[in-house]
């Protein structure tokens, strides 16, 4: 198994212990500081963002071991991508959702049906296609010869874990009708409402490698998702793993139909409601403000993040620090969830594109010269 950032026992790294990068976590890369860096913002020594706040080691808390059965029995049946993991459980335990980018036979339709038994919660998917209406996603009025009336038939977005499979292959209407229930958790048909059962989490695909027949989502659908994860093909081990499973025959099936639900719907609820309460100093709170604003100034964005972004890096922060078994955030917590959440949010400019510089790595740059602090 690989060193996964994400790993609990992390938050017992002794204060000297540097921060992680920005880039490690979610599947992101690391780089190093570039000479294409503008000279009116240049990063500083690398001790300058170290965490001054020491990493207090978690305590044992409801929410930790909550957070370490569903990841145990999780892991059962789902190897590798600890990342795509971990996002999914802070972007559901933080009320947000989860764009994923991703080349096809990584797992995410197991994960999604892993986790909707482990949670006790229902799933379901869907496949967008180019000729996927809305209506076919929240449902629509049919007549119903017994009553002779019409009745409303609901359509597969009510469900409570949702895998919206290749979502940039429909046209822009369907995929808003999607993004319009995320935001509001309700559907309206004929100026009727019906809610949606919570929790509700949207773990939303896009290919990266075709092109063809696709329908990129604008940057303001973008900004609707809380994390986006760069899901990457598994490491040597955990695939070797994954071929001995085919070799022994294991039912995966099976497997799966033998997961037991270590929480339910409304405890998860209760737990996302404590996670809202973990304390973030003002201190921090400046520290996300100006990571978001300087995605402004940045030379090489020619967007940068919308307050939403702060807002996700807040709640994740606070998510993580629980996981973590602290009732407080710290920089680190902040740091971990950079990438995921400013990634889609911001757009590189052109002259940064001829250059080939990729968004990660201007973010970890960025975000370096941002003075850490002292908690």
């Amino acid at each position: 198994m690989n060193d996964s950032p994400f790993d609990p026992q992390s938050a017992g790294q002794p204060p000297s212990s540097p921060p992680r990068s920005p880039a490690s976590p979610f599947g992101g890369q690391a780089a190093p500081p570039s000479a294409a860096s503008p000279t009116s913002a240049a990063p500083p020594s690398s001790s300058a963002v170290r965490s001054s706040a020491p990493n207090t080691p978690g305590a044992d808390t409801p929410t930790k071991r909550l957070f370490d059965r569903i990841s145990a029995e999780a892991r059962r049946v789902y190897i590798g991508q600890d990342e795509l993991l971990l996002g999914s459980l802070v972007a559901l335990f933080s009320g947000g959702h989860l764009l994923i980018e991703s080349v096809p036979g990584l797992g995410k339709t197991l994960l999604v049906r892993a986790l909707g038994r482990v949670l006790g919660c229902r799933f379901g998917r869907i496949q967008f296609t180019a000729d996927l209406m809305p209506s076919d996603i929240t449902g629509s009025p049919i007549f119903d010869l017994k009553t002779q009336d019409f009745r409303f038939r609901p359509g597969p977005v009510f469900t409570q874990l949702l895998l919206a499979d290749e979502i940039n292959r429909s046209p822009a209407k369907t995929h808003a009708a999607l993004l319009e229930i995320m935001q509001e958790y309700r559907v309206t048909v004929d100026n009727h409402t019906h809610l949606l059962e919570r929790p509700f989490l949207v773990l939303a695909t896009q290919n990266p490698i075709e092109s063809e027949g696709t329908y990129n989502l604008p940057e303001a659908q973008l900004d609707r998702f809380m994390f986006k994860v760069v899901a990457n093909y598994p490491a040597p081990q955990e695939e070797i793993d994954i071929l001995r499973l085919h070799r022994d025959h294991v039912d995966v099936q099976a497997e799966l139909e033998s997961l037991r639900a270590v929480t339910s719907p409304a405890e998860i609820l209760q737990v996302s409601a404590e996670c809202s309460r973990v304390r973030l100093d003002d201190r921090l709170l400046d520290y996300i403000n100006r990571i978001v604003r300087l995605t402004r100034e940045w030379p090489q964005f020619h967007l940068g993040a919308s307050p939403r972004a702060g807002i996700a890096l807040l709640q994740g922060a606070r998510t993580l620090a629980a996981f973590y078994g602290r009732d407080y955030a710290v920089p680190d917590d902040v740091v971990e969830l950079v990438l995921p959440a400013l990634r889609h949010r911001v757009i590189l400019t052109a002259e940064a594109e001829v250059e080939g510089r990729r968004v990660d790595e201007v973010l970890t740059e960025m975000v370096r010269t941002v003075e850490v602090p002292r908690l």
